[in-house]
């Protein structure tokens, strides 16, 4: 029988984790459900306890890390993730985990749909599009809803990603190791609902933001070092150019250079430029090796449909 667990990171839910308990365990009778509390000032253990979870803490504060311990810490065949707010659809985790089962896929996010007006901030609607644009021109074309907190995950997803974030940028983090091994995913759309009254987000725009930006150009300079010091090696070879060009026509009718300080400007951004791309093209292999060694690791792990 495939094992099923499902991963609830928490901090201060109180208010919602036990309809979220409940309706999972409806939803997905034979799973095990895991409330990960990241020190909540309220009594969201004990109420997830009583809601019939197995409840256990992740001292270091933030959604990454708590994801990080959650992954580490839980042995399963299918993994369900969902955020303990409920605002999710409990009810799409059966077809969620069959389309990786039948599909034999390795993620799936469930992208988010909704009509009510206070579910999805502006703000946040923007902010997701933008940084999921930016990751699908960098990364590839993937995903519709890159930060959506509802994903399933096969044992192979869980077991070999490296997670380093801290926070809410995880969920970036989640759809680059995907990207990057090229492994199988799709999407699942699924409803999603305001907040429960007196619930609040954690979530800031423009913080959060920040920090998924920040951490999409990391990823960029680890997972694409050729694309991140050549563009640096570009922006610099055309301020030097351009600085250069007065110089140049100035030195053509006058044979002299009246501006030093701005020629040796336009050298040392030359220069600069091609530091930059030997730094690419040596980072460039080693990134090769480590993408390989991930590789290796991820086959380690047997595929869903593997038969004996």
């Amino acid at each position: 029988m495939t094992r099923i667990a499902v991963l609830i990171p928490c901090f201060n839910e109180a208010i919602a984790i036990p309809k979220v308990v409940r309706d999972f365990a409806a939803a997905l009778p034979t799973a095990r459900i895991y409330v990960y509390d990241n020190n909540s000032t309220d009594n969201t253990k004990e109420i997830a306890r009583e809601a019939g979870a197995t409840v256990r803490k992740q001292d270091l504060q933030g959604k990454g890390h708590v994801v990080r311990r959650m992954f580490a810490d839980v042995d399963a065949d299918v993994y369900v993730m969902v955020d303990g707010d409920a605002t999710y659809d409990a009810s799409a985790a059966p077809t969620m985990v069959q389309k990786l089962l039948d599909e034999n896929l390795d993620m799936v996010v469930g992208v988010r749909n909704s009509n009510e007006a206070d579910a999805y901030r502006h703000g946040h609607r923007f902010g997701n599009w933008l940084l999921t644009e930016l990751t699908g021109r960098i990364f590839g074309r993937t995903f519709s809803d890159m930060l959506s907190g509802y994903r399933v995950f096969s044992k192979r997803f869980v077991k070999t990603y490296p997670a380093h974030s801290g926070g809410f940028e995880v969920e970036t983090e989640l759809a680059v190791h995907a990207l990057e091994l090229r492994m199988p995913v799709a999407e699942y759309t699924t409803r999603y609902s305001r907040r429960l009254d007196g619930s609040h987000s954690k979530l800031s725009t423009w913080r959060d933001g920040w920090r998924i930006l920040i951490t999409i150009l990391k990823l960029t300079k680890n997972n694409k070092p050729l694309l991140f010091f050549g563009t640096a090696a570009t922006a610099c070879s055309i301020i030097a150019i351009a600085l250069a060009l007065p110089l140049l026509s100035t030195y053509m009718h006058t044979g002299l250079v009246p501006r030093f300080p701005t020629a040796i400007l336009c050298s040392a951004l030359m220069v600069l430029a091609g530091i930059f791309i030997v730094c690419g093209l040596v980072l460039d292999t080693v990134t090769l090796g480590r993408r390989e060694q991930k590789h290796l690791a991820y086959l380690s792990y047997q595929p869903h449909c593997f038969d004996p």
